[in-house]
């Protein structure tokens, strides 16, 4: 009789287990520069790289549907880039181009969409502009 109740909880705790395991949520990633240093000047490129947690990789694929470049890092979030996605040859690597007008921390703020991932991905990335 214990030996049935001992095989029921280890297979209802392997469930468990698996159940947990197997959920995957919009906090399990992370962008990331690929560099943080960027120009101060029009056509700057910015790299940001998605990378899933639970594995350490780079995560292709993605839709990025809304993006802000601002400078709230330095207190002035009115301070808008205007940038662009422009494409990129390494998978999980997400580019644009912007006109960056001012030396300082710029933040990229990103949406996305990952697939098989139910929730949005959200996130933000500083970069220092430079002279």
């Amino acid at each position: 009789m214990i030996a049935k109740y001992s095989r029921i909880a280890a297979v209802t705790g392997l469930a468990v287990f698996k159940t947990h395991a197997a959920l995957a949520g919009a906090t399990d990633y992370e962008f990331k520069a690929v560099s943080a240093e960027i120009k101060n000047d029009a056509g700057s490129e910015l790299g940001v790289r998605l990378i899933d947690n639970r594995t350490g990789k780079a995560v292709p694929g993605a839709v990025i549907f809304r993006t802000q470049l601002d400078m709230s890092p330095d207190g002035m979030d009115e301070m808008l880039a205007k940038h662009e996605a422009v494409p990129s040859s390494e998978p999980g690597v997400y580019l644009y181009k912007a006109d960056i007008t001012m030396a300082g921390d710029w933040a990229l703020k990103l949406q996305a969409k990952v697939p098989g991932e139910p929730e949005t991905v959200e996130g933000s990335v500083v970069f220092l502009a430079k002279d």
